[in-house]
């Protein structure tokens, strides 16, 4: 096997996971927390992200994909085949994934909590896996059942979460996240410029308590659900953080698992990254000024000011 072009396809799938995670309210956490908090709403995150994200997608992989040797390793891989699913596995998976897809509609629909759904979902998932194995030996189908992986949760990242937001709420109540807004407005030249270096920002720090700053820093009543700085944050701080292995989960994931180190990943995969970075916002600030008007006037100073960032960021890398 090609060790190169197993860590070059790793960073394909972190790009990847990055990108696909943000046209969905349940995608990904920064989307999930502007969307629990009203910022964004269901459809219109979904209409107007999808095509961006999959510019960022398509960005990245062109540039990345120039990089892979064409040889005959896939053909000559001895991969087994895989397993079939069982009917009532099938019927478990289909369930799950219904019941995550259906968060967003069952909030949009009732105008109840996001987590209120999640709990419905898990209370169907525990009453069909339950029915199941009814009858069957307990202590043969324990670990099939909803408390065996409940018991898996990872208590230290709601903890982690949990501690984060905690943080930005006293940094909240201080001012201190108000100070930083009136800054940013009077050192950066627009709102665009402020998501854009936020998103970059996520490369290094992780990006929940940027996220959760930002929406510390900007009220509703100022910026109304479904603004364009919302929608411009979920984009840039949901791919932004593939640009460094580590600014992301999957990143991290990547490390674990392929032993990709950070030097690597910055020579082969950092450029590619931040070239569907840029390719994306500009996407969302044509498609914006699209549908609102004034594609000249709105997209051009912007898209101007990421092209020079852009050529920054690869100059650092060359």
């Amino acid at each position: 096997e090609n060790d190169e072009d197993r860590r070059l396809f790793g960073a394909m799938v972190v790009i990847a996971a990055n990108a696909g995670g943000v046209w969905t309210p349940i995608g990904d956490v920064t989307t999930t927390m502007l969307w629990i908090n009203h910022n964004l709403s269901t459809v219109p995150t979904i209409t107007e992200l999808f095509i961006p994200s999959i510019v960022c997608l398509v960005g990245s992989l062109f540039f990345l994909e120039k990089q892979v040797e064409e040889d005959n390793s896939l053909a000559e891989s001895n991969v087994g085949e895989p397993s079939e699913l069982a009917a009532r596995g099938s019927l478990v998976f289909a369930s799950g994934i219904l019941s995550l897809l259906a968060v967003p509609v069952f909030s949009e629909l009732t105008g109840l909590p996001p987590y209120l759904a999640m709990l419905t979902g898990l209370g169907v998932i525990w009453g069909l896996t339950d029915a199941i194995h009814l009858g069957e030996d307990e202590e043969a189908t324990e670990s099939l059942k909803v408390p065996a992986a409940l018991s898996k949760l990872d208590t230290s990242g709601i903890l982690f979460f949990l501690g984060i937001l905690m943080s930005i709420g006293v940094l909240d109540k201080s001012g201190l996240l108000k100070d930083l807004a009136v800054f940013l407005n009077e050192n950066l030249p627009s709102q665009d410029i402020i998501a854009t270096v936020i998103g970059l920002a996520s490369a290094l720090i992780d990006n929940v308590p940027l996220v959760a700053a930002t929406m510390g820093m900007y009220d509703l009543a100022d910026f109304g659900t479904d603004d364009k700085l919302w929608q411009l944050i979920a984009l840039c701080a949901g791919t932004g953080g593939s640009i460094l292995v580590i600014g992301s989960a999957s990143g991290v994931a990547l490390m674990g698992l392929e032993k990709v180190d950070f030097l690597w990943y910055t020579k082969k995969a950092s450029i590619g990254a931040a070239v569907g970075y840029f390719a994306g916002i500009g996407a969302y600030l044509a498609q914006n000024a699209i549908l609102n008007g004034g594609l000249l006037d709105n997209v051009l100073p912007p898209a101007m000011a990421m092209v020079e960032s852009a050529q920054a960021m690869t100059g650092l890398f060359m």
